[in-house]
């Protein structure tokens, strides 16, 4: 097992072959000197911010990695681009893959370029979900765990299913 604390990435795709592209997220994280320690389910979620966009495969990967936060969100968005992703593509549009550090061990993170817990977790039940079934008492800023965020959100106006395929999740732990 790689040394490191723990992250909760979050990994969405709405393109292309989107359970694949989960896949291929996992793994490159992985070989980006991860240790994938578990992967939730994948929901289907209707888009939020740009509606006129197909439906997201949404999921959590919990890794330990030796890396800092800076150090992972570089190498996460390296491998967006390398699955395909227009890194000057719109906000909030279509994507092959969007990878997310929502989480981590240590705590919180701010800088211009990253904050962690992600800044709008608490909104968005697509993240959450995934997280709860991974680790439902995790802690948010404020004191509120990742569950209750969740049941203060109106599940009819985020719809959040879970989609099923045989291609996840991939076989973990991997290194």
């Amino acid at each position: 097992m790689s040394a490191g604390l723990g992250y909760w990435i979050g990994l969405g795709a709405n393109i292309g072959d989107r359970w694949d592209g989960l896949r291929r997220a996992v793994d490159a994280i992985a070989a980006a000197g991860a240790t994938i320690e578990a992967c939730s389910s994948a929901y289907e979620t209707a888009p939020r911010e740009r509606i006129d966009q197909p439906a997201f495969l949404n999921a959590v990967v919990r890794a330990r990695s030796p890396l800092t936060p800076p150090e992972l969100l570089a190498a996460v968005k390296r491998i967006e681009r390398d699955l395909g992703r227009d890194p000057g593509g719109p906000r909030f549009g279509p994507r092959v893959i969007d990878c997310d550090l929502l989480m981590w061990e240590g705590g919180g993170w701010e800088a211009p370029d990253l904050q962690i817990p992600h800044p709008r977790l608490a909104e968005r039940r697509f993240a959450l979900v995934p997280l709860i079934e991974l680790d439902p008492h995790l802690v948010l800023p404020g004191g509120a765990t990742v569950t209750e965020a969740e049941a203060r959100l109106d599940a009819a106006d985020q719809d959040v299913r879970r989609a099923r395929d045989p291609r996840w999740p991939p076989p973990a732990p991997r290194a």
